[in-house]
């Protein structure tokens, strides 16, 4: 590795964008080896001893060796290959290679508000700011595509690649997810039960029953499948009677009120009701659009 890296203007074009890179480099620490390296700018150099508070989010990625990192919002944990270390704007945070080591570190400093966002939304949390993803390939590249791309300073280059950095925390955070379910077994068991409640849609059936079936604890079940597919068993199977009724809404022959109950809703208000609130339409506006009619006489309205 050749330490490189590279602090970036930003113009209000690339502000207005969402997202922009305002820093990137590599930096390899042998053991014993001093850091951070002396040469960054004052206002993000820092020491062990006092920590340092950034304006901007950065995103570093550990690819050898290990480290100890701590913050104010996280005790101090140890880091090894394979970990993305996350730093929040406002929040004092320390972080160093164990001189044992050293270690090989990439980062990105970015701002904007689709960061903000993910913070917001809590996909990403100052409670949570290391993470381990292991070695992936993929993740290593959108990091030297980075800074490839800052060395070259191509016009049109900060889209680019703050574009890069977006799909670069798509990735790992799926990543993350992916090692959720996949420990002990869960992906086998978020399969079956997604097999389960597909082939129960017009049937009374529940996500409690799937758990029972599979033979695990709800509240277990209920966590592990949120995690890997982003829905709560409940709404996924509600997401599903709802894909299949826009189905049967397509064929003019079937009575909305049929497919209410066909879909095992307990009435047909709440079946209008809960199709809008997924879709934003009544399943008669639906309807009438997926014929490209102005009017469709429906036998169930009144």
């Amino acid at each position: 590795m050749i330490n490189y890296y590279k602090y970036l203007p930003v113009s209000t074009e690339d502000e207005n964008w969402g997202l922009c890179v305002l820093n990137t480099g590599c930096t390899h620490v042998e053991a014993n080896g001093s850091y951070p390296v002396q040469s960054h700018p004052a206002h993000h150099y820092f020491n062990w001893t006092i920590g340092r508070v950034l304006n901007e989010f950065q995103v570093i990625y550990i690819t050898n060796g290990k480290g100890t990192f701590e913050s104010d919002s996280c005790k101090i944990r140890e880091v090894k290959a394979g970990t993305i270390i996350i730093l929040f704007p406002g929040e004092r945070h320390r972080y160093k290679p164990c001189k044992e080591t050293g270690w090989d570190e990439y980062w990105i400093g970015m701002k904007g508000n689709i960061i903000d966002n993910l913070v917001k939304k809590e996909f990403i949390s100052p409670a949570n700011p290391c993470l381990y993803i292991g070695f992936h390939e993929g993740i290593f590249n959108l990091f030297n595509l980075i800074i490839e791309k800052t060395k070259q300073e191509n016009s049109g280059y900060q889209p680019l690649i703050s574009g890069a950095a977006l799909h670069l925390m798509g990735n790992f955070h799926a990543i993350i997810k992916q090692n959720l379910a996949e420990g002990e077994g869960k992906e086998a068991v978020i399969n079956k039960a997604r097999l389960l409640l597909r082939a129960n849609i017009e049937n009374d059936y529940s996500p409690e029953q799937a758990a029972e079936e599979l033979k695990v604890g709800y509240s277990w079940f209920r966590k592990v499948f949120k995690n890997y597919t982003g829905l709560s068993p409940g709404q996924y199977y509600i997401q599903l009677k709802i894909e299949r009724a826009k189905d049967l809404l397509n064929n003019p022959e079937t009575p909305i009120k049929e497919i209410a109950y066909l879909l095992r809703f307990d009435t047909y208000f709440y079946f209008s009701t809960l199709f809008k609130e997924k879709t934003g339409m009544t399943p008669t506006d639906y309807r009438k659009r997926a014929l490209g009619v102005n009017d469709v006489v429906q036998k169930d309205l009144n």
